[in-house]
């Protein structure tokens, strides 16, 4: 049993409680604490052995501690940080102690962009191990063929979805930058994140960061098709290839079917079929088959993989059918992946009135950055609600994004749209409104207030 001692604050967090556990794993003693303790991740914790303690207080950091993990979401003024501080105890990000403890030495594929991250870091980790290579994972979602978003193996592969968010309070880096990558994969980049970046170009930078970290002997895979990409590869020391439709591509994307159930295509002379609606599902789908390619995977391998892949939760999930409506759940939060997510949607069911209801949760959507970019992509829908913007108060007035504004400009283009207030009240509007044949996506990067349950629950009555 190793002697080190480790404490995380914020140990409930998916990825934290994750890193927790794997620990554990390692034979390391590891306690930690957290403002909301309750299961699943209390229990899955406590059921690993770690001892977690309820709020933050500077006692719950037991004497023996020699390091401690601090949590992106902890700030300054935190009751154990400070305590941290004025004790001089070794203190690490998440970040860091994946790159010391479990990603050094490893074939480690990062798979980065502004979307499709989950995606296609969840196929790509199902392609390894469909083939039998057992791979590590980190990954923001919950592919259903693995039923957790991560898991640490003796497998030479780990699969990273790579966050270009701000890695904690005392490292304003990018989290992908401590991942010590083999393969990079560069979906595509835009701007978001608002509360850390101040334009696009501080997030190409980033990006360009990214690639100045994979060996000579690895791969960066770049949207060529991605103006933004081009950019951030432009002075890449790594190997890269560009990946998409167009002629220069390196790996060209052809012969492309959409079906109501799935979506076929060519790459390097091999065709393949995902399971998955959409343009952009073929973009995630062709990153991962460049990438198990590169690590050795046979087409044929691959092949079997795609076909047995069965998406991630959140993303295109059926939450269930009343009365010949279908409730879907979506995670789509930035402009383009709501016009992609509505595009597939309407590849996957042809001909019938679509419904968007669209929390403006995150801290871009919140703001007024993307008031116009937003009524663009939803006015593909034939029905859209806006709810009550989310804690305003965290956005200035100036900033913020206008609902009011927004439902006007979407309805001017010829969808029916409207602004209603909380969870209760989209329900109601909703279900009475709503007619066999529809389908109703809600789009949120949050729980959303239940409202998935509720409005079937509602259209049942």
């Amino acid at each position: 049993m190793s002697r080190e001692q480790f404490h995380f604050v914020g140990v409930c967090g998916t990825a934290m409680g994750s890193v927790a556990a794997g620990m554990i794993e390692k034979g390391f003693t590891v306690t930690g604490s957290d403002q909301s303790v309750y299961p699943p991740m209390s229990t899955f914790l406590q059921n690993k052995g770690v001892q977690i303690m309820e709020g933050y207080q500077a006692s719950n950091i037991p004497d023996e501690t020699t390091t401690v993990v601090i949590g992106n979401a902890i700030s300054r003024g935190n009751n154990e940080a400070e305590a941290i501080l004025d004790r001089r105890l070794r203190y690490l990000s998440l970040p860091e102690v994946l790159k010391e403890y479990f990603l050094r030495g490893q074939r480690n594929y990062v798979v980065s962009g502004t979307h499709g991250k989950t995606t296609t870091s969840s196929i790509l980790a199902w392609l390894f191990e469909s083939a039998g290579k057992k791979p590590g994972f980190m990954i923001g979602g919950i592919p259903a063929n693995f039923g957790q978003g991560a898991r640490f193996t003796d497998s030479d592969f780990m699969v990273m979805e790579g966050d270009e968010y701000d890695t904690a309070f005392f490292d304003k880096r990018s989290k992908f930058l401590h991942y010590l990558p083999e393969l990079v994969v560069m979906n595509n980049i835009e701007f978001d994140h608002a509360d850390i970046y101040n334009n696009l170009d501080e997030i190409i930078l980033t990006f360009s960061r990214l690639l100045k970290i994979v060996p000579r002997n690895g791969l960066a895979l770049i949207n060529g098709d991605d103006a933004n990409c081009l950019i951030a590869a432009k002075e890449s020391p790594c190997p890269t290839r560009k990946v998409g439709f167009g002629e220069s591509c390196d790996l060209k994307i052809s012969n492309v079917e959409y079906l109501p159930t799935g979506s076929c295509f060519v790459i390097e002379g091999e065709a393949y079929e995902v399971p998955m609606v959409g343009e952009f599902n073929v973009r995630n789908a062709a990153m991962a088959v460049c990438s198990a390619r590169f690590a050795g995977l046979e087409p044929e391998e691959i092949r079997r993989g795609l076909l047995s892949f069965e998406g991630i939760a959140r993303r295109q999930q059926e939450r269930g059918e009343v009365r010949g409506i279908t409730v879907v759940d979506d995670f789509a939060h930035h402009p383009t992946a709501i016009g992609l997510a509505i595009d597939g949607l309407r590849q996957k069911y042809p001909s019938r009135r679509l419904w968007v209801v669209f929390e403006p949760r995150s801290n871009t959507t919140r703001r007024n950055i993307f008031q116009d970019d937003l009524a663009m992509a939803l006015k593909k829908a034939d029905c859209v609600v806006i709810p009550s913007i989310p804690h305003p108060e965290k956005v200035a007035e100036n900033e913020r994004l206008d609902p009011d504004k927004l439902v006007a400009d979407i309805s001017s283009a010829g969808a029916h749209s409207w602004h209603l207030g909380e969870v209760e009240e989209i329900v109601e509007h909703v279900s009475s409104l709503a007619q066999s044949g529809d389908v109703i996506a809600i789009l949120s990067n949050g729980g959303f207030g239940g409202i998935h349950e509720k409005l079937l629950t509602s259209l049942s009555d």
